[in-house]
């Protein structure tokens, strides 16, 4: 993954996105919605080609989970990547919305 990569949280109202922003206004972003104080759910990751394999989409995801926890707030990972990011990372449970 790459050190030099800016992950930006921008929100408003009930929703938010997580965005990498690339070469040639590239964006990548994982967007989510509140569920009140303490959940979020985690709808759609997009990953253009420019940025596909440099982990860009887990580099997300992970930000969602630090911000999450820091926050003491819950996901709920309907993306499908999400989910799967999710299932490979055990030590991240402690947010993941049972």
């Amino acid at each position: 993954m790459s050190e030099n990569i800016v992950i930006n949280l921008e929100e408003q109202g009930s929703k938010g996105r997580y965005v990498v922003k690339g070469p040639d206004g590239a964006e990548a972003e994982m967007t989510f919605s509140k569920v009140g104080e303490s959940q979020i759910i985690i709808d759609h990751t997009g990953v253009p080609d420019v940025f596909r394999g440099q982990g860009v989409g887990a580099m997300l995801v992970a930000r969602a989970v630090e911000d999450a926890r820091a926050a003491g707030k819950k996901i709920i990972p309907l993306c499908p990547f999400a989910a799967a990011q999710f299932r490979r990372h055990a030590e991240w449970a402690d947010v993941l919305k049972s």
